[in-house]
Parts: C-alpha cells; sequence; structure tokens
C-alpha cells in the first residue's frame, strides 16, 4: 500500500504543479505529500523532481517513470471497472446471430436456461449461414465456425470443432471399413457441393493437411441433408463432431479414419471492439464457453 501511495502521490503532485495543490486534494499537510517524495526517491536510487519553493521540474528520470507510472494506474483503474461492472447485474436485449444447423442444435437449446439465470435479459436469436455485418446490423454477439481473419473484431474461442468420418453401421456392413486414405475410394462418399464445385475433404497425414477430392453419387449444399443420408446408410460422410456427436453416442452412426483426424475450423464468439463490453454479452459468451466444455458435451447434446 506505501508503494502505490507514494506512485500516485508522484503522479498527482505532477498534474496538478505543486506540492500543497496535491496536500490540498487529499485533504493532508504539504509536509507529508513532500515525505511519501522522499520516500519514492529514496526507494528507487534516483531524482525524480527538482524541487524549488516557485516551481516543479521533472528530470528526465522522472519523466520516464511518470510515463509508466501514469500507464499502470490507468490500467488499473480499468482492472477495477471491470470487476465492478462483472459484480453488476446484466440487463438489455441480446441480438445473436448463429449459423443455421449450429444455431439450431446448439445455440436455441441453452437459450432459455441462460435467460432463466439472468431474468432483466431478453434475446434474439438470428439464425443464418451468411456471413452477416455485426456492426451494421446491429448483432451484439455472432457464432461463428471458420478461421477469422477481420481485424476489427474481437474473438473469443468457444470450443474446438473437431470433423469426422461418419457412416451408418448399415452401410459399414455391407461395404465394410476404409483403413486408409486410399480406400475412400472404393466408398460412396456424400460431399458438399456448391455451385457444381466440390470443397473436399482435409486429413491428416505425415504432418501436413491433406485435401481430398471424393467421389460418390449424391452431393449437396445443405449439411443437414448429407447428415440425413448418412444415418440412412448412404455413404461415408464428413462432419463436425457438433452435428454428428449424439448421433455417434446413440449408435446411428460410426466414426472410421480417426487416425487421419485434421484440425478443423473452430467455435468463436465474435463481438465489434469495444472498450467496455456490455456484461449481457460477456454474461452469454461465458456461459456457451463453459456449456460447450462440460464432458462429452457434443456426445450428448440433441
Amino acid at each position: 500500500m506505501g508503494q502505490f501511495r507514494q506512485i500516485s502521490t508522484f503522479v498527482e503532485v505532477v498534474a496538478r504543479g505543486s506540492l500543497s495543490a496535491a496536500a490540498r486534494a487529499e485533504g493532508i499537510a504539504p509536509a507529508m505529500i513532500g515525505r511519501r517524495l522522499d520516500a519514492l526517491e529514496t526507494r528507487l536510487g534516483v531524482k525524480l523532481l527538482q524541487r524549488t519553493t516557485r516551481k516543479l521540474a521533472l528530470t528526465d528520470e522522472g519523466a520516464a517513470f511518470l510515463e509508466d507510472c501514469q500507464r499502470i494506474l490507468a490500467e488499473l483503474e480499468e482492472a477495477e471497472s471491470a470487476v465492478a461492472e462483472r459484480s453488476a447485474h446484466a440487463t438489455g436485449h441480446l441480438m445473436i446471430s448463429a449459423p443455421a444447423g449450429f444455431g439450431r442444435q446448439h445455440v436455441a437449446p441453452l437459450l432459455p436456461s441462460f435467460l432463466a439465470e439472468h431474468r432483466d435479459v431478453s434475446a434474439t436469436l438470428n439464425m443464418s449461414d451468411r456471413v452477416v455485418d455485426i456492426v451494421g446490423e446491429g448483432i451484439d454477439v455472432a457464432i461463428r465456425i471458420a478461421s477469422l481473419s477481420d481485424s476489427n473484431l474481437v474473438s473469443v474461442k468457444l470450443a474446438d470443432n473437431q470433423r469426422v468420418v461418419v457412416a451408418a453401421p448399415s452401410y459399414l456392413k455391407r461395404h465394410g471399413e476404409p483403413k486408409t486414405l486410399a480406400d475412400l475410394s472404393k466408398h460412396n462418399c456424400l460431399a458438399i457441393s456448391s455451385e457444381g464445385s466440390q470443397r473436399g475433404w482435409t486429413f491428416r497425414e505425415e504432418s501436413k493437411n491433406v485435401v481430398l477430392k471424393v467421389n460418390g453419387n449424391m452431393a449437396c449444399n445443405d449439411g443437414q441433408v448429407l447428415h440425413e443420408w448418412a444415418l440412412a446408410g448412404k455413404g461415408l460422410a464428413w462432419r463436425s463432431m457438433w452435428e454428428v456427436g449424439s448421433a455417434i453416442e446413440a449408435g446411428k452412426l460410426q466414426t472410421v479414419l480417426d487416425g487421419y483426424s485434421a484440425p478443423g475450423n473452430d467455435i468463436y464468439a465474435v463481438f465489434a471492439q469495444r472498450r467496455h463490453l456490455p456484461l449481457r454479452i460477456r454474461a452469454f459468451v461465458d456461459f456457451l464457453r463453459h456449456s460447450y466444455a462440460q464432458q462429452d458435451y457434443w456426445r450428448r447434446a440433441k
């Protein structure tokens, strides 16, 4: 406490231009201010201020030290404000955007529990697979499953996004289980296709990512359709664990080629840069992150 008081006194004296002005602001004798400055200079072993009866002047060391002290005190004030805000009551309306499939399975089901904990918060959930303009459309927080590059936005990672190759047990019984990436050429692969172009499946082989174009008799631009085709035993599908985890847990789908699993585009909460983020946004992001971190969440979530 003594060291902090010495630093704050030093900054205050410089700001007010004299020991007596700093003393009046604090309601103490100027001699007390002088003793604090003397103690600070003695502890540091340098002269910070040249003091006369008429004026004060910073030494070179004092000027450099002042800049650091001002920054430290500002950061401390901001940290105290942040703690105070966290202990406050979350209120207001929350505008949320999420990809349609992910939002249906992993945002909408959790939202009632969040609002039950924060009764003075209301929410609108907009689900769309397009990349929304967060600032232009007044979105408080957007859930995105992608590699992020927009430096004008702030992102918080909510969870890893594991991608797996799955098939129904009935399909694997008829066609066998692929053991290597080369075996995929012998299987009916259900791929995402947009405007006639297949995205390909990404795997990890010999410490490198490998993107393979796969072959099959059906493709679609809707992941939910691929999921349903896989459940029906029509072929192999490369899907996110958030989508197929519960079906795997229920035995309706089975993973293959697990040794080639590659990192996916992770799951993020994204929001506009703000110096003081509203508590309702911080609380919602923390709620999602905690929910997704629960053991076997992706396998249990319906």
